[in-house]
């Protein structure tokens, strides 16, 4: 039986005998990248050096990743389909190509997890739309003697872009006995405007491998949910619940595999809200809630119990650090969705008592603003003899489906990482915005978050108090001061102690790898990031607070636009 971490290790400890070197695990929540809400792959991260941009660390890397995908929420709960996921992944920044990046797979794949070459089968991407077939690829895993090789089209056996242009190219995936456990990704083309598919300069090899899949493949295990990744959480659930697995699968799935990613996303600083990550969020502890209560459980202080054995599996020091605020925020999200359902429970007895029946819609109403799920209207329903109009109610949902899938989509638009002039002009903003109101506001300033779309930058930071119109003016005027100076935006390449030295800002020590870059506005900022910027503050225009609010307890966020 081969656990989580000698997985890791393996992985990890290969690639670095191939002289790769290992980066650090980027948060959950990308920092400079306003096209999603979640890092979704491990290359996710590392999209600038995907286009060009030097990495410090070369041309070799690998790590193991936390992703969050949350296109497919209503399918979790089956075989394959989970929120939370940690992958495993190696990659070549135009410098190996697709020789060396097959025989690195094929070597893992047999020499280190030992898996027998008959059980081993690939695909290849067949050709489509002026593209040719990869006959690269067939040749090498013919040459490692593979014999089962198939061709697939654009639909299975290509990866991007991400957004209309930019990088993209055939993959080549793995499987073992007909399951899929590893892609590589050969970034080959690039994707012009006008649909052409040109060469990339800069070639590159992007392979994930997900760590949960590949535990129960090599431990002959049926599913995910029957690794030591889930196995504990299941238990517990069936401990409080005094019911089993094997009767109660599905909603004990989705139970324990939306807690382990609620526990995730609020120990990034993220609570429960109505936009964006927070709204993912609180769909997903109310979604555990209404499982919970088809298990028999009735009140609140339902998760916490069970979201204990999340803390024992994983070692992310994040995790146990922000323990008992994610204990609190879902005490009192819990507590809210029992007024919720109250309230829409009410609502519901309303429209029965007055029009003796319930239109799809209504019940549509009660699922997606009380969250209520269907089966819970259709069993109030039934107890007064009263009938759902479900095709109206499955209308309803298909179109909010389709409008929730079209948004995720539109995070993509342009791109996987916006780095437009504007965007490099809001970013280098920030590290100005970050510095003013350290001067101002006092050192115990540190920052939370951050998110910059192309029309605004959005910063959330430690204080414990508004602020004052006084204490906004003179941010913002310290702001504009730098700005008008014309001063200079250079960076360096140096190990993250001689950047703490030197003073450098940097708040997530655990996301840096040893070799950072340090941007340094003239003698003002100086800061660790990798982010688009300026080559001259005179480049970023006026700088104006738009709003100052909370975010959470302790932390407050400035929304700010530049003229």
């Amino acid at each position: 039986m081969i656990t989580r971490q000698q997985l890791i290790k393996k992985y990890i400890e290969f690639f670095k005998s191939k002289n790769h070197k290992e980066i650090p695990n980027a948060s959950l929540i990308p920092e400079n990248d306003p096209t999603v809400l979640f890092t979704t792959a491990g290359m996710h991260p590392l999209v600038p050096y995907l286009t060009g941009q030097k990495h410090p660390l070369g041309k070799r890397l690998v790590n193991v990743q936390r992703c969050i995908r949350t296109g497919d929420i209503e399918e979790v709960g089956d075989d394959t389909h989970l929120t939370f996921f940690e992958m495993l992944g190696n990659w070549s920044l135009g410098d190996y190509w697709k020789k060396e990046a097959i025989e690195f797979s094929y070597e893992f794949l047999t020499k280190e997890l030992k898996i027998d070459l008959k059980k081993l089968s690939v695909t290849c991407f067949r050709g489509e739309n002026n593209i040719p077939k990869d006959k690269e690829a067939e040749e090498i895993w013919k040459s490692l003697g593979i014999k089962k090789i198939k061709f697939l089209g654009k639909k299975d056996n290509w990866w991007g872009p991400a957004g209309k242009t930019g990088p993209c190219g055939p993959d080549s995936e793995m499987f073992i006995d007909g399951i899929e456990i590893w892609n590589d990704v050969f970034m080959q083309y690039n994707k012009s405007e006008k649909s052409k598919y040109e060469s990339l300069k800069q070639k590159n090899v992007d392979t994930g491998m997900g760590v949960e899949r590949t535990l129960a493949i090599i431990n002959n295990q049926k599913n995910v949910y029957e690794t030591e990744l889930f196995k504990p959480i299941i238990k517990k659930i069936e401990h409080l619940s005094s019911k089993k697995y094997e009767d109660h699968k599905k909603e004990m799935r989705i139970i324990a595999d939306h807690i382990k990613t609620s526990v995730f996303i609020l120990a990034e600083g993220i609570v429960p809200g109505n936009s964006e990550q927070g709204y993912v969020l609180r769909r997903l502890i109310r979604r555990t809630i209404m499982n919970l209560r088809k298990l028999g459980f009735v009140g609140t202080d339902l998760i916490n119990p069970i979201a204990e054995e999340v803390f024992k599996i994983y070692d992310y020091p994040e995790l146990e650090k922000n323990k008992d605020k994610i204990y609190n925020e879902i005490n009192k999200e819990e507590e809210q969705f029992q007024k919720t359902l109250e309230k829409g429970l009410s609502i519901f007895n309303k429209t029965v008592e007055k029009e003796k029946k319930l239109s799809g819609k209504k019940a549509f109403l009660l699922y997606q603003s009380y969250g209520f799920p269907i089966e819970l209207t259709q069993e109030l329903a039934q107890d007064k003899n009263i009938k759902i109009n479900l095709k109206e109610f499955e209308k309803e949902l298909a179109k909010h489906q389709k409008l929730s899938r079209t948004a995720t989509k539109g995070k993509f638009k342009a791109g996987l990482a916006d780095n437009s002039e504007t965007t490099a002009r809001l970013h280098t903003a920030t590290h100005l915005l970050h510095t003013a109101l350290r001067k101002i506001l006092g050192n115990h300033v540190q920052q939370m978050g951050s998110n910059i779309t192309p029309e605004r930058l959005r910063f959330d930071f430690s204080h414990d108090k508004k602020l004052t119109e006084e204490e906004k003016q003179k941010i913002e005027d310290l702001v504009n001061k730098q700005i008008s100076k014309g001063q200079k935006v250079e960076f360096k390449e140096m190990s993250y102690d001689e950047a703490a030295k030197l003073g450098a800002l940097s708040f997530f020590r655990e996301k840096y790898p040893e070799i950072v870059k340090v941007y340094s506005v003239g003698n003002f900022s100086k800061e660790i990031c990798a982010g688009p910027h300026v080559k001259n503050t005179k480049e970023i225009g006026n700088f104006k607070i738009q709003k100052e609010s909370s975010s959470s307890a302790g932390v407050r966020r400035i929304k700010a636009i530049l003229k």
